[in-house]
């Protein structure tokens, strides 16, 4: 399966192209509802009913070519060395992954392989309405609900959240103590917050990771863990648009997708995410 595969070029899908997207069917550490392994091939069907043009300009036009799926069929350690190992491969290349999940387990592999292709600091834009910032979430180091305190607390890599309306002590706790950066969502929903800065000292490299959960229930229903309350489409997008100024993006991931049997809708939704998300990143690079 292939990524807006109808709107294509034989051009534009080659491995020259900016923009690799790495399917990534995981489901080992789900705590709720079932069905990530489900998300990466229902979201990229219906990429084939997506338009070229977006906001005035066709950013497929820069290359989008789709990778083979990463295995997850076995140990959750192997799938995730696999994945570090194909983000790396990509950002060595000049390129940039973008990793469709699967469950936000994956983030912390996409983020290290990209990391070790750079050897230079790294931050990350999260928008979610959980924090996952629990230590080893009911016994899995490698938990979705641990990887942010993997990636900030044990990586060290700086981290900016938004959108978080479901958080627990012990994660407000590694909050403070790792500087995270936060606007939850209920001020930036009551507040019709669009635009936010990070602080000068943020790193120039950015990695956005996504969790459709971040999406109001109302929006997004079908994913593992809901939450009300949530941001609004184009809010998050622009979001992340205001958060990208003066920086570069070297890869993203679009992740806990749980598909509902007949209801397209929310795929085609995640899809259109995903799209936008890659022409977010190519008008910021050509401001």
């Amino acid at each position: 399966m292939i990524f807006l595969n109808s709107e294509l070029s034989v051009a534009e899908r080659s491995p020259k192209a900016r923009f690799h997207v790495v399917p990534m069917p995981l489901e080992k550490t789900v705590s709720y509802g079932s069905g990530t392994a489900q998300g990466p091939a229902a979201l990229i069907a219906a990429s084939d009913q997506l338009e070229r043009l977006w906001r005035g300009f066709e950013p497929c036009t820069a290359g989008i070519c789709t990778t083979p799926p990463i295995d997850c069929s076995g140990p959750l350690d192997t799938a995730l060395s696999a994945l570090a190992t194909r983000t790396e491969g990509i950002a060595r290349a000049g390129q940039l992954p973008v990793t469709l999940g699967g469950e936000h387990s994956l983030t912390w592999a996409a983020v290290m392989g990209v990391k070790r292709a750079l050897d230079r600091p790294v931050g990350i834009i999260q928008i979610d309405a959980h924090a996952d910032l629990r230590r080893a979430y009911q016994g899995f180091r490698h938990s979705h609900a641990s990887v942010m305190q993997l990636l900030t607390e044990e990586e060290g890599l700086p981290l900016a959240q938004y959108g978080v309306r479901a958080l627990c002590a012990e994660e407000a706790e590694c909050r403070a103590r790792n500087n995270v950066i936060f606007i939850d969502a209920e001020d930036l929903v009551t507040g019709n917050i669009h635009d936010i800065t990070l602080p000068d000292d943020f790193p120039e490299d950015v990695y956005v990771t996504f969790d459709v959960d971040g999406l109001d229930a109302a929006i997004m229903p079908a994913t593992g863990t809901p939450v009300p309350g949530g941001l609004g489409y184009y809010q998050s997008l622009a979001l992340v648009r205001s958060a990208l100024k003066g920086r570069r993006c070297v890869g993203l991931d679009v992740v806990e997708l749980a598909p509902i049997e007949g209801a397209d809708v929310w795929d085609f939704t995640a899809a259109q995410l995903t799209y936008a998300l890659i022409g977010i990143v190519l008008q910021n690079e050509q401001a």
